[in-house]
């Protein structure tokens, strides 16, 4: 083993952001136990889609507005035991959900629990950055990957515990967020004693050489990116169930299993996302991930059952790689803002989420959740932008 791979491994603790990816994924588990009740909900209140859309809309915009608040002030106040605290939000708004018995009430549980994950986002991703050493995709890939398979299960679990016992039984979810709490609570005394070793940032060479407006203009592109991306994921994960219910007649269960399938791709081409991205560049993987989906999305609405639940993950698997790459490549371009980063683009998830979640409601109540899946397929074809961005990366291929 050569010096330079020695230090590389040496700087990469495992066992941190191991644990770190454990408490993103029971964060999102519990996350995901939201959309996955939509139909219980719906049912038990007589819901509209408009509704359900809003609920999305509050527990992403709760956690959108405050994520690059917290993002920026942890900056400079770093706090190593906010993940349990933000995990404390998201277990009393798991408890409030299983018995809340109006639509307001509803509303007030699913904004604790996104003020939760304002609180654990950010910091949590510096977390892993700090973890990772110089694998800084790798890293973010194994702390988002926790995440993702977390939202992955929860409709798994929401089919098998909360469909036959109903809303109260959300209630058991409460042992997860428990769970976390001791989790982060480790890493933040790991984080404690990181703190005082930590040092400045520096620029790499390539990033010193754009202009402030270039790296600004970079950082849009990366937010429309961003934009095709989440908008299109919100169609899937809000509104694939009903989709293959009203199209092809299947019941919950087996909708849920789908959503499932495409929740599980997610979460193993993000893993996949990051790796490539440290090896090959992180443009390459943003281009290749959000523009290549776009053929199977376009398809996707248009096929029989068995080729649409293949379409799903397969566009899961491609669509998936790309924010690892995203959020790795926006914190090379202001390095030391890490939590500000982080939170703008969790928020920017989260908030393009929630927005999407209600405008694609109202569209399906005025129209068809048919013709909401036409329409949002052609949101990858605007990953073509990520040509525009800047090769900041051209000084360490060569060097390789």
């Amino acid at each position: 083993m050569t010096k330079g791979a020695a230090e590389k491994n040496a700087g990469t603790i495992y066992s941190i952001l191991l644990i770190i990816s454990f408490g993103h994924f029971l964060n999102d588990m519990i996350q995901s136990v939201i959309p996955s009740v939509y139909p219980i909900l719906r049912d038990e209140y007589n819901l509209s889609f408009l509704q359900i859309g809003i609920i999305t809309f509050v527990v992403q915009m709760t956690s959108s507005i405050m994520q690059p608040v917290v993002g920026a002030y942890t900056d400079r106040h770093p706090h190593p035991y906010s993940l349990t605290a933000g995990m404390m939000f998201t277990l009393v708004g798991i408890l409030l959900l299983s018995v809340a018995s109006t639509f307001g009430l509803i509303l007030l549980a699913v904004a604790t629990v996104g003020i939760g994950s304002a609180v654990f986002h950010p910091e949590s991703s510096r977390i892993a950055q700090s973890a990772a050493g110089v694998k800084k995709g790798l890293g973010q890939s194994i702390f988002q990957v926790g995440g993702n398979g977390g939202t992955a299960l929860g409709p798994l679990l929401a089919a098998i515990i909360i469909l036959p016992f109903g809303q109260k039984s959300i209630s058991w979810f409460a042992i997860a967020a428990i769970v976390a709490i001791a989790a982060l609570f480790y890493v933040g005394r790991w984080y404690k004693t990181a703190l005082r070793s930590d040092t400045k940032t520096a620029v790499s060479p390539a990033v010193g050489q754009l202009s402030a407006r270039r790296i600004r203009q970079a950082l849009f592109i990366l937010c429309v990116l961003t934009f095709s991306k989440y908008f299109y994921m919100a169609s899937m994960t809000s509104y694939f169930t009903f989709f293959l219910m009203d199209k092809f007649g299947v019941d919950i269960r087996q909708s849920q299993l789908c959503l499932f399938a495409f929740l599980a791709a997610v979460a193993a081409g993000t893993l996949i996302g990051g790796a490539v991205g440290d090896r090959y560049g992180r443009k390459l993987v943003i281009w290749w991930s959000i523009f290549g989906a776009a053929p199977f999305a376009l398809a996707l609405p248009y096929v029989n059952l068995a080729m649409t639940i293949i379409l799903a993950i397969v566009i899961g698997l491609v669509i998936s790689s790309a924010f690892s790459a995203i959020l790795v490549y926006a914190t090379e371009l202001k390095p030391g803002r890490v939590g500000m980063i982080a939170g703008l683009f969790f928020g920017l998830n989260f908030g393009l989420g929630g927005i999407a979640s209600v405008f694609f409601g109202w569209l399906a109540d005025q129209t068809s959740i048919e013709f909401v899946f036409q329409l949002s397929t052609l949101l990858p074809l605007l990953g073509i932008v990520a040509g525009l961005l800047p090769d900041i990366e051209h000084r360490n291929k060569a060097s390789r």
